[in-house]
């Protein structure tokens, strides 16, 4: 059995980056939150890759505390769309920011 090469992290930082990163450009969405019919489950929280959203200190009309996107992280999302498919409630979706 052939093992793989153990790189350094400095290694793992180069090793990673593609060399014309900048001539790509990556998605932006827009995060849209229908609070009356999330009931708390925080799939979304768990599963967002960018870790954009949180529980919320509100309550909505059925007692749950709906989630909300953190401070600072609005610009964050990058429309991986894994919120909108995870969520049981439909409660969660994003639109696609054009830049």
């Amino acid at each position: 059995m052939i093992k793989p090469p153990i790189l350094s992290e400095s290694q793992m930082e180069i090793w990673r980056k593609p060399l014309n990163l900048q001539n790509f450009k990556s998605s932006r969405g827009e995060v849209h939150i229908i609070e009356e019919r999330c009931k708390e489950c925080n799939y979304c929280i768990n599963y967002c890759p960018k870790e954009v959203l949180e529980r919320s200190d509100k309550t909505n009309s059925h007692g749950y505390h709906p989630v909300t996107v953190k401070k600072g992280k609005e610009d964050a999302c990058v429309a991986c769309g894994m919120c909108q498919t995870i969520c049981p409630d439909f409660a969660i979706f994003i639109t696609e920011v054009k830049t």
